[in-house]
């Protein structure tokens, strides 16, 4: 049987860091004073974290994640535990505050 590899934007180890863009939509992108900026991260939790650390001096910002939804290369993160979904190297996580009448 051949082996199989993934692609170089495909998954990585559980615990590589990657490098990707973390994007802010309506009151998110308000409270970051930013529109995106990059992370450096292995999962979802740990990009979180450091968005937290870098942004200690936004409470805002703090409190809006807490109430947030997230899709991660396009994908809705729904329920699952953050620390479990994975990131890719390039990738995207948007951050999506919620949205009045949606």
């Amino acid at each position: 049987m051949a082996a199989t590899t993934e692609p170089a934007s495909g998954p990585v180890p559980t615990g590589t860091p990657v490098g990707g863009t973390i994007r802010y939509w309506a009151a998110a992108k308000a409270a970051a004073q930013v529109a995106e900026e990059p992370y450096r991260a292995a999962t979802l939790a740990e990009a979180l974290v450091g968005v937290r650390q870098r942004h200690a001096d936004l409470p805002r910002l703090i409190q809006v994640l807490g109430h947030s939804s997230f899709l991660v290369d396009g994908a809705p993160v729904g329920g699952r535990d953050h620390a479990s979904v994975a990131l890719t190297e390039g990738g995207t996580v948007e951050v999506l505050p919620p949205f009045a009448g949606g």
